[in-house]
């Protein structure tokens, strides 16, 4: 039997909580390129035009990303990309509009990583996982759990360059990206970054016991 978070098919208006990692934990992204790589995947696949701050894409992948009009399907909430792994949350309005963006993001990020580090084979463990994010009040702490994960990798979050926080925390947000579905809960972004934060001493508390009972 399947895992219950790897998902087939989607509900549509709904919020998921996408993420995958590399096989055998190995790491996905190796350097600052590989992380504006895929964001640039992104960038172009969920963008209402084609941004000009995009990287090693020729016409032909810019092509494919843009011919499904995934920008009309899916929406890009928050993200973080880890060294390993990755976290996107996505709200979907046509049912097969993530597995599309996932089809096209995934193969071509592959397909580079593979060409740049002379390597074959797979890259990712597996089907990437998704969990039905089921009410607003989850929203919202799906996005806080998102935005700490660098702690995990000992980065401070507020800074670090490869998440969504940036644009929660007061950067303008580009068009290719929707915190407004958590912002518009919050009076401001300082009330955003206080909600981040007064959760990252219960993670250290949560992490210290997990550590406690393995030893």
């Amino acid at each position: 039997m399947p895992s219950k978070n790897t998902v087939k098919e989607f509900d549509v208006d709904q919020m998921w909580h996408v993420y995958n990692r590399g096989v055998e934990k190995r790491m996905i992204f190796m350097d600052d390129l590989d992380y504006r790589v895929l964001l640039s995947y992104l960038k172009i696949a969920l963008g209402p035009e084609i941004p000009k701050e995009t990287v090693n894409l020729d016409l032909a992948q810019v092509f494919n990303l843009r011919r499904a009009h995934l920008h009309s399907e899916v929406e890009l909430v928050a993200y973080c990309l880890m060294p390993n792994h990755f976290h996107l949350l996505l709200y979907q309005y046509s049912p097969d509009g993530i597995s599309k963006l996932m089809r096209s993001i995934s193969t071509g990020y592959v397909m580079y990583f593979n060409k740049r580090y002379k390597r074959e084979g797979r890259l990712f463990q597996g089907t990437y996982k998704a969990s039905h994010i089921s009410s607003d009040q989850y929203w919202l702490h799906a996005s806080r759990y998102i935005h700490l994960n660098p702690l995990d990798a000992k980065e401070d979050y507020k800074i670090y360059p490869y998440s969504s926080y940036k644009y929660f925390a007061g950067k303008q947000r580009p068009k290719w990206l929707h915190p407004e579905w958590i912002t518009k809960s919050f009076i401001g972004t300082e009330e955003y970054k206080t909600f981040v934060a007064d959760y990252q001493s219960y993670k250290y508390e949560l992490d210290s016991l997990k550590k406690q009972l393995a030893a």
